[in-house]
């Protein structure tokens, strides 16, 4: 699989993030629904990868910069025809040493709450992401869930400067 950069330009990640979106609305009310749609994706905060094997697309996700110190993963999301190859486990991965690469000391997410859901957060805890409180402009909210990352190199001050509790 190969991992690249993407210019949101072309008509299969215009499609499969169509299908994120629709995705997210069927499973998230509207006030609850954060994903994020192609022109706020091309925000320059935003770096947007796409997922290759040969010529079909296998899945997208993105990091935003927060701050200096803090990023957070936006639309992670696997085409349909390529469920359980690893493409999010491969991404994440990426997305990870980006992270890190940039000097970020903290890595976070929002997913949904509902059983549709827990694939994702299964695969984020495998990575090492905890459950937290709200972080950047969220909110509490019954249908999010929050979860963050200490990042390597994170001093003991700065691991208390994420997210400001954890959740069971």
């Amino acid at each position: 699989m190969e991992i690249r950069i993407d210019n949101l330009t072309g008509a299969e990640i215009i499609r499969l993030l169509e299908e994120h979106l629709q995705g997210m609305a069927l499973h998230s009310p509207p006030e609850s629904m954060h994903a994020l749609d192609l022109q706020a994706l091309r925000n320059p905060e935003i770096t947007f990868w796409s997922v290759w094997e040969a010529e079909s697309l296998a899945g997208c996700g993105a990091l935003k910069e927060l701050n200096g110190q803090h990023g957070e993963i936006k639309s992670m999301r696997t085409s349909s025809q390529h469920l359980r190859k690893g493409v999010a486990k491969q991404l994440l991965n990426h997305i990870i040493k980006e992270a890190e690469r940039r000097g970020y000391s903290r890595l976070s997410l929002e997913t949904g709450s509902m059983d549709a859901f827990e694939p994702a957060r299964r695969l984020y805890r495998s990575f090492g992401f905890r459950y937290c409180s709200p972080f950047a402009d969220y909110i509490e909210d019954i249908h999010s869930v929050f979860m963050t990352k200490e990042l390597r190199g994170v001093s003991n001050n700065e691991r208390s400067a994420g997210c400001d509790r954890e959740k069971p």
